[in-house]
């Protein structure tokens, strides 16, 4: 709608003088009323439906990065296995790693890697490979069990002795666990005793000493 001031019909003879329109000042902030904005014409529809394929184009490729990264690392994961079925831990180990770095939140693949580093006699790097194992799946007793060993082969068999309970928890009637648990028992018994003679060797070296 075009503003304009209105004529005062009692002031004819200032008719020529009236102010412009506000649109026709240019001194005044606002536009102009023939400007192409009120005349702007709608988006189209086929506007707004390429819009929408953009996104559906880009969610599809997503995908197809996803698949294309999964079924790699399965690939990768699988030579894995196969070099470890034949004793070759080392590449094997390369093979797990690449499978983790394309999906590291798969427990199987840290679990695994855990089981060839105390093949390699890594005890340390195992541990934290297993431990990761149980992070990302607390309810596998099979990634407890392999914590165990780790803290076994570590020197920790108390901790050992919690991870095989908690995969006790779990499979019950697992007899590898029970076997496991019962071996750092045993290495728990025989430190006490270690200790204790130690103490006693000590007091008896204390006593030649003073003696000499």
């Amino acid at each position: 709608m075009k503003m304009t001031w209105k004529k005062n019909p009692n002031d004819s003879k200032k008719s020529n003088s009236r102010k412009r329109p506000i649109s026709l000042n240019p001194n005044l902030p606002f536009e102009d009323v023939n400007s192409t904005s009120d005349s702007a014409e709608p988006p189209r529809e086929g506007e707004l439906i390429g819009n929408d394929d953009v996104s559906n184009n880009k969610t599809s490729r997503s995908d197809e990065e996803d698949d294309k990264r999964k079924n790699l690392a399965l690939y990768f994961e699988s030579q894995g296995n196969k070099l470890a079925e034949e004793g070759k831990y080392r590449q094997a180990l390369g093979k797990w790693e690449s499978a983790i770095t394309l999906m590291p939140s798969k427990a199987v693949l840290h679990e695994q890697k855990a089981q060839v580093l105390l093949e390699l006699g890594e005890a340390w790097t195992a541990l934290k490979a297993a431990t990761r194992a149980t992070e990302l799946e607390p309810k596998w007793g099979e990634a407890w069990i392999t914590l165990g060993r780790a803290q076994l082969n570590y020197g920790e068999p108390d901790c050992a002795i919690e991870s095989f309970d908690k995969a006790l928890a779990i499979k019950p009637d697992c007899t590898e666990a029970k076997d496991d648990r019962q071996t750092a028992l045993h290495l728990v018994k025989r430190r006490k005793q270690l200790h204790s003679t130690g103490l006693s060797s000590t007091e008896s070296r204390f006593l030649i000493g003073d003696q000499g």
